[in-house]
């Protein structure tokens, strides 16, 4: 009975282990943070749980960075026109429900600051990199003292450009002495924000996955309760708006109120069931267009193969000059998505096939928040040249990967090394 009893309770932890690995999210969940249905706009929201101590004799000298540039306005000042236009008509044409009027005079003022800023980094993206930088040299002190050479790199995009400046000024205002080369190039993009013709592609319009997505979209988008909220007239509505582009405007501008200055708030307007229906929808889409998806086999995570490559290329020659030093690389949601599929970060390369159930499996505002970042530290056992172990963070949060250790969260650099060299070879070359 007692050996029943015991296999019983293996085999309920076991279940209880694939379940908490597998759970991206849940309806409550969001519900209980309605802000994360902005999905990829969902802000910073900083690191959770305690960093694990090293082995006794380890010491850190060498950080490997991906981060996404930080919290932005919207993409483009037309996104925010296309909305306003039509609060501004149904206004001159006295269509608007009291509701209406409180939403345009909101409008009114996200405007007065977003003007001109389609695309641009914030302010709150400028506080979350320099966030970032300073915990990072609180945590490894280590690795940035003396006069250490650093390499940072960005894509040519300006929001990034200034991410990693925000960032690197923070480091050189703790230490004035250290040398960050930092270059935005055509040069780099290969690696910083590479995607193969292939994965383009599929990701079209005409791509096998668009067909299945549209009618997932069509059905989770439900605009006629917030349109009657909005609108006086029922004719009106049927000559003058297109509701279901409207709704998406309106979602988009409120999910990014947290990433900009301004205390406007339009989550009010929305029923937290139609956040959530939206949210799906990008959820779905970043998944199959850039996510481990099992419709792509793999397509999308092979985008990250080149800078993969660059990580480790970096991390030998780091290893190999005896120095302490750093390589932070700055670029763009779209990227990140693939890197840590391709780094097999827990929870990051989830399958699943039914689109009801993405949101179970892969999430993206736990992956790619505004300022996302992956960080591989590297400790040096003391008078050892070759002893190294590393740990893999995801947002500042320790992340286990698929490789054995019996030092965990950490691992053997050896043995890390050895599983990625086996993974790449196993992915075509870059056309």
């Amino acid at each position: 009975m007692r050996m029943k009893r015991t296999l019983f309770s293996i085999v309920l932890l076991a279940v209880f282990a694939v379940q908490g690995l597998y759970a991206q999210a849940t309806r409550e969940e969001i519900f209980n943070d309605i802000a994360t249905t902005g999905g990829v706009y969902y802000a910073y929201p900083g690191p959770s749980g305690v960093q694990t101590k090293a082995p006794k004799g380890y010491e850190p000298f060498y950080i490997s960075h991906y981060g996404r540039h930080g919290s932005r306005w919207l993409i483009a000042d037309e996104d925010y026109v296309r909305v306003m236009e039509v609060f501004e008509k149904a206004h001159a044409a006295g269509a608007l429900t009291d509701l209406g009027e409180d939403v345009r005079k909101r409008l009114d003022i996200v405007w007065a600051d977003a003007k001109g800023h389609g695309g641009d980094l914030s302010p709150v993206g400028v506080k979350q990199q320099r966030g970032i930088a300073e915990r990072m040299y609180q945590a490894f002190p280590e690795v940035f003292k003396g006069e250490p050479q650093m390499s940072a790199r960005s894509t040519v995009v300006i929001r990034c450009v200034l991410s990693m400046d925000a960032f690197c000024e923070r480091l050189k205002e703790f230490n004035p002495k250290m040398r960050i080369e930092r270059e935005s190039s055509n040069k780099y993009m290969d690696y910083l924000n590479f995607h193969t013709q292939e994965a383009m592609k599929f990701t079209s319009r005409k791509g096998p996955w668009y067909e299945e997505f549209r009618k997932f979209e069509e059905e989770h988008v439900r605009p006629e309760r917030l349109m009657n909220t909005l609108f006086n007239s029922k004719e009106y509505i049927r000559k003058n708006v297109n509701p279901e582009e409207l709704m998406r405007g309106l979602y988009w501008v409120a999910s990014d109120m947290q990433n900009v200055e301004p205390e406007v708030c339009f989550y009010d307007i929305f029923e937290k069931q139609e956040l959530f229906d939206i949210w799906q929808i990008h959820n779905y889409k970043n998944y199959v267009c850039d996510g481990p998806s099992p419709m792509t086999n793999g397509l999308m995570l092979a985008n990250a193969k080149s800078l993969v490559e660059n990580i480790m290329d970096s991390a030998d020659a780091a290893i190999a000059s005896g120095t302490n030093s750093a390589t932070f690389r700055f670029g763009h949601d779209g990227n990140v998505i693939p890197l840590v599929g391709l780094l097999r970060l827990e929870n990051c390369y989830n399958e699943e096939s039914d689109p009801a159930k993405f949101y179970q499996a892969w999430c993206n505002f736990k992956m790619v928040p505004m300022a996302a970042n992956v960080q591989i530290v590297f400790f040096r056992k003391k008078g050892s040249a070759d002893d190294i172990i590393v740990k893999f963070m995801l947002n500042e949060k320790e992340v286990s990967i698929p490789v054995k250790t019996d030092i965990a969260p950490f691992y053997h650099w050896k043995d890390v090394r050895a599983f990625y060299k086996d993974l790449l070879s196993q992915l075509p070359d870059r056309p």
